[in-house]
């Protein structure tokens, strides 16, 4: 739900990539999370690796470099004062790079929990009727940060070419569907079940890679699948709270979500040989999906007849409705920012946790701050469907370890 990234991106919602590379199941994950997220699979973007992997590179040759500086210094000052110094500087080069992994993983997880909170506080806090509205405004605030950010030379990305925008068109109606799906089941279903009926998009896409793709997976993903499935129903029948139409664009939810991943896989290497550089990077993904959906969502607010709602509705002559409503915006583009961040600073294994692990402090915030109606077996279900997502991170990583 959050800004597009799908996941650069990706979170994502989630698990992920062994040795820097995202398998697609993990592309849906960090969507999942309410990311806009575009991280993308080892099949969908070869670039992702060799960033991860050269950033190693880079550290290693930097750490490398930095020792054979100190000892040329050693040979010219030896005994002196100034040696230990540098020498105690040098030392202390690995602590700010673990620094910026403790920083990159807490923005990851405070942007990530942060944006579906949000949401869910815009869509039923305030009562907001007008999900698709909601939508587009965030997707143009993505749009115009990420324009600006290019005209300043922070960013590089691809140019919009009308070639890239017919292959890219039928990802952006998924992606559109996703999203808007995504807003409609949050304003009738609490956090905490989203995040656990979201598995069953694990399900889908591992049944489509199956049968699409050719692709096996081993019996432990397979088990935690299927606990995954449990808890989905079993959470359903014991929610007190439980609303049949927030269900209904949940299952659309999950069904799209996956359906996004698994185009994602055929689209890409098409998508890739109509650039001019031959790639199509996270941000270009952020800048091509928000801008490709505004005019279709443009589209569907007339069809959906929110416009009458817009109209007659309060919210919109409030400053602090337009202030959440922004930074709901923001946040989402800041979920492809820090993930990709995070990925960067750590690696495949750490950032899958982590991903997946984020999800329990989620719902226990998403139950506590809009005062969820609960029992045990509800509660219950729900901690063993945030389980059998951590079970389904780990033997996924062990899959593309033996792979």
């Amino acid at each position: 739900m959050g800004s597009r990234v799908v996941p650069l991106g990706m979170p994502l919602n989630s698990p992920d990539r062994l040795l820097g590379r995202l398998d697609s199941e993990d592309a849906s994950n960090l969507v999942l999370n309410g990311e806009r997220t575009v991280l993308i699979s080892r099949e969908q973007n070869g670039d992702l690796s060799p960033v991860t992997s050269g950033r190693r590179d880079v550290v290693s040759r930097s750490l490398s470099g930095a020792k054979s500086f100190c000892d040329d210094e050693m040979d010219l000052e030896d005994g002196k004062v100034e040696k230990d110094r540098v020498k105690t500087l040098r030392c202390y080069r690995p602590i700010k790079l673990h620094n910026q992994a403790l920083l990159s993983g807490l923005a990851y997880c405070i942007s990530s929990c942060s944006m579906i909170l949000v949401n869910k506080f815009v869509l039923s806090g305030y009562d907001f009727n007008a999900g698709i509205s909601l939508m587009v405004y965030q997707n143009l605030v993505s749009v115009l940060v990420v324009s600006i950010l290019r005209i300043f030379g922070v960013i590089s990305t691809e140019p919009l070419t009308w070639k890239l925008v017919k292959v890219w068109f039928p990802v952006n109606v998924i992606f559109v569907g996703m999203l808007i799906t995504s807003m409609f089941s949050l304003k009738y279903i609490n956090v905490a079940m989203v995040t656990v009926l979201k598995n069953v998009t694990n399900v889908i896409t591992a049944l489509g890679e199956t049968y699409l793709f050719m692709k096996h997976h081993d019996k432990k993903v397979w088990t935690a699948l299927f606990l995954m499935i449990i808890s989905a129903f079993s959470g359903g029948i014991t929610d007190l709270s439980f609303h049949a139409i927030g269900y209904i664009w949940q299952a659309l939810n999950c069904f799209l979500t996956a359906s996004y991943s698994l185009t994602l896989r055929r689209v890409m290497d098409t998508a890739k040989q109509v650039t001019k550089s031959g790639k199509l990077n996270e941000f270009s993904m952020v800048l091509l999906n928000n801008t490709l959906s505004l005019p279709l969502g443009l589209l569907l607010i007339f069809v959906f007849n929110e416009v009458d709602y817009l109209y007659k509705t309060p919210l919109l002559k409030m400053p602090m409705f337009w202030l959440v409503t922004t930074s709901s915006g923001f946040l989402g583009l800041a979920i492809s920012f820090t993930s990709m961040w995070f990925l960067h600073q750590t690696g495949a294994t750490t950032y899958s946790l982590v991903g997946s692990l984020n999800k329990i402090p989620l719902s226990i915030a998403g139950i506590l701050l809009f005062k969820v109606p609960t029992s045990l077996e509800n509660s219950l279900s729900i901690l063993f469907g945030l389980l059998a997502g951590v079970f389904f991170a780990k033997a996924k990583l062990r899959e593309l370890s033996q792979s």
